[in-house]
């Protein structure tokens, strides 16, 4: 019997020690948000989160408010989701709540990188220098190149230009986007190395289609990569194809190149002189091509989608688009120089700029993290307080929160190309939520700290994407009466959302 007691105890001490860890013992506290722990130790409601998260966070608004702490996983994560106390989330100091902790741990898992102190403040400099203003320009410029390598390269040949090719709309727009885009940042095959101009440009068409079709394999793994939850096998194929991209993007491919963009080698750069050693720093633009590659593609489908679905919006965007390419002094004809789209044009749309922040409102939706680093009060716009917890994470949802919401946007499903257009045709900056004006109507990008740093690059990619397609084609939906495609759940949180299907369409270059 002496012996059995210690063993019961220690039994006991570990017993409740494992469910201490589960979250068992867990209680609201006066002051904390309403609790829900979910019926599962430890792992509370992650598999309903993971399932449909729109649906879930729907679930627990209407059943505690909207704050609320739930646990998922072994982390309880409160969710923010009035969008009038948004300001109290995006503005906290990071001595109280940090991004990059949560990021850390995501890179890792999703593409080996192993962060390094300093890493978000080297790519925010450098995307400030090259991403906005005079570095803005020039990087508009390559991906004009680019795209028109892409698109256009049988402008002119002996081909029948009037026959139709058909495509599924989602892989065309993600193919096209993706190709252009990898090929801006990361640098052209050099003429000389292939003995001519066109048989280089060639060769960047082939290699990057290849690169393209490696890349949709790591795509389709990647919410689940991101979860943690891939079975072995996928698990085998995801670190294949991370060894192809850290071998297909690495320091010396890219020495081969020309025309590297001043972004990807600056920060290659900074991380060399820090004594990263080369392997990290391979892993680490994989970290970039996702990063800035992954969202565009899924983007730009839904804008072409949406434009063909509703032709009151294309006519006013063609109309907007004629225009201003008859003020820039060209025009397409057949044997006549191709268009140069440059960044002064691209500012001067916005008709397809409001087009292009109403595909973004109904099509991103990514989830916007921070860990709690201290005891802190969290101070709602209508006077409210709540006590969080350090050790715990804080969330929003801005799709369900703003995007969706009908008392910011009126009819939320529907594509209203001016929705964020002023009748005077001037940007609508407007919105009101309880008679009080909503200062972060639309979030796409995020926000604070973890906000895109690459937006405006991306949003150029859109916009250059759609102006080439609507000033040298004719595109059309095979089957103009099927119903839009229903949005990819397993994706909720990641960035720009996929259809659960693809969309038939053909297209035609029209000299």
């Amino acid at each position: 019997m002496g012996l059995l007691l210690p063993i019961l105890l220690g039994f006991l001490a570990a017993l409740i020690g494992g469910l201490y860890l589960l979250g068992v013992f867990r209680q609201q506290r006066p002051g904390e948000p309403p609790l829900d722990k979910g019926l599962i130790p430890w792992l509370g409601h992650v598999l309903e989160f993971r399932r449909n998260t729109l649906k879930f966070l729907d679930r627990m608004k209407q059943k505690h408010g909207d704050v609320f702490t739930v646990q998922l996983g072994g982390f309880y994560i409160t969710f923010l989701q009035d969008p009038l106390s948004f300001g109290s989330f995006v503005k906290e100091s990071r001595e109280k709540l940090d991004f990059s902790k949560f990021a850390v741990h995501l890179v890792q898992r999703v593409f080996g990188y192993v962060a390094v102190e300093g890493d978000h403040h080297i790519l925010q400099t450098s995307s400030n220098k090259h991403l906005k203003g005079d570095g803005l320009e020039v990087m508009t410029q390559a991906m004009m190149s680019n795209l028109q390598n892409l698109m256009l390269f049988k402008i002119g040949s002996a081909a029948d230009q009037s026959t139709w090719t058909e495509d599924g709309l989602f892989m065309y727009s993600y193919n096209i986007l993706f190709r252009a885009g990898y090929l801006s940042l990361y640098g052209n095959v050099p003429d000389k190395s292939e003995g001519s101009e066109e048989k280089a440009k060639e060769k960047d068409r082939t290699e990057s289609e290849a690169l393209f079709h490696e890349f949709r394999k790591y795509d389709q793994l990647f919410p689940n990569l991101a979860y943690g939850v891939l079975p072995p096998r996928q698990r085998l194929e995801a670190e294949r194809l991370m060894e192809f991209f850290w071998n297909a993007l690495s320091v010396q491919k890219m020495k081969t190149k020309d025309n590297i963009s001043r972004w990807v080698w600056d920060i290659h750069q900074t991380k060399e002189e820090m004594g990263m050693k080369e392997s990290m720093i391979n892993k680490y633009m994989f970290v970039l091509l996702w990063a800035s590659q992954g969202n565009t593609g899924p983007s730009a489908f839904w804008l072409l989608l949406f434009l063909m679905k509703h032709p009151q919006a294309m006519t006013a965007v063609k109309k907007e688009v004629d225009k201003v390419l008859k003020e820039s002094g060209q025009e397409v004809q057949r044997g006549g120089p191709i268009v140069n789209l440059t960044r002064e044009m691209l500012m001067k749309t916005p008709i397809l700029d409001s087009a292009v922040e109403e595909t973004l409102r109904l099509t991103a939706a990514p989830l916007l993290t921070r860990a709690v680093l201290q005891d802190m009060t969290l101070k709602m716009a209508d006077g409210r307080e709540y006590l969080l917890r350090k050790g715990d994470r804080m969330a929003m949802f801005p799709y369900s929160a703003v995007h969706i919401d009908p008392e910011i946007h009126p009819d939320p499903q529907s594509f209203k190309y001016d929705r964020f257009l002023n009748p005077d045709g001037s940007k609508k900056t407007d919105f009101y939520k309880a008679g009080k004006k909503v200062k972060y109507y639309n979030m796409p990008w995020g926000a604070g700290v973890s906000m895109c740093p690459g937006r405006f690059f991306a949003t150029n990619e859109l916009k250059q994407f759609a102006f080439l397609m609507l000033v040298y084609f004719d595109f059309e939906l095979k089957n103009p009466d099927e119903e839009i495609p229903e949005i990819d759940f397993k994706r909720w949180g990641f960035g720009s959302m996929q259809p659960q299907r693809d969309v038939q369409f053909r297209y035609r270059l029209r000299f």
